[in-house]
């Protein structure tokens, strides 16, 4: 299941079935769920974890040192979950000790072509990044999240639960959940509806949610006015999950 031109450091934990393919390198503190296949021309440096079923695409460079200038050899780490996708030169970071020494994704996530995570970066489940998407150290990334090509996103930025950004945006502030936005800087444009229908929100939900995002965006209150007028009009789960997302934001919101 080795090819016989990969490097794999004797200390790297590999489950049993696991494939690595040519001209690939598996360095030490590595390991490897089971049903995981590595293609040719991949590094893969630790300490890093990989969960069952990970796919890697050639030339992409998973759990390397950050390119943080503070950065000085700490044995920091990359935990990702099962069955997530790499494809083609994506670039995954291991974190820094100066935020949690971790870089940590979930299960289910597609990176696409060229897509790069940076230092201390926190993903959740069920996202798609596509080409050439670009996060910055200390991004945190909810579930369910789509970013479009090249689109690119500030340090520190929170991108929330079911967003969507369209291609080339260029995001700075934070996402509150269900929203879409675009453009450069980013803009909100309005619920992320084909999503939510497509992951079974309820009408009821959509509706709450449509009105919750109109009293942030189109009625001219303030943000503690719209989060009072929301939570007093709809006792739902998902519109104070959109008005909790908010509120933690640290950045302020996209507008």
């Amino acid at each position: 299941m080795i090819h016989p031109t990969a490097l794999v450091d004797p200390t790297a934990r590999l489950a049993d079935d696991v494939e690595v393919g040519p001209f690939s390198i598996i360095g030490p503190g590595v390991t490897i769920g089971a049903g995981s296949v590595i293609g040719p021309h991949v590094v893969v440096k630790g300490p890093t974890t990989l969960g069952e079923r990970t796919r890697i695409f050639q030339f992409a460079s998973v759990g390397e040192d950050c390119q943080d200038k503070k950065y000085a050899g700490e044995p920091t780490r990359l935990v990702m979950g099962d069955d997530n996708v790499i494809r083609e030169g994506a670039t995954i970071h291991r974190g820094t000790v100066q935020d949690r020494s971790e870089t940590t994704v979930g299960s289910r996530n597609l990176f696409m072509a060229y897509v790069h995570v940076g230092h201390d970066c926190v993903i959740g489940n069920d996202c798609i990044l596509a080409n050439q998407v670009t996060l910055a150290g200390h991004v945190t990334v909810g579930d369910h999240a789509i970013l479009g090509g090249l689109a690119a996103v500030h340090q520190f930025c929170h991108f929330g639960d079911h967003a969507m950004a369209g291609g080339g945006s260029i995001i700075t502030k934070d996402t509150p959940a269900y929203i879409m936005i675009n453009g450069n800087p980013a803009e909100a444009r309005g619920l992320n509806l084909v999503g939510l229908k497509r992951r079974g929100f309820s009408r009821e939900a959509i509706n709450a949610l449509t009105a919750a995002y109109k009293m942030v965006y189109r009625q001219g209150l303030t943000t503690e006015q719209a989060l009072a007028e929301m939570r007093s009009r709809f006792e739902l789960p998902e519109v104070e999950h959109f008005a909790a997302s908010i509120e933690r934001s640290t950045r302020g919101i996209t507008r």
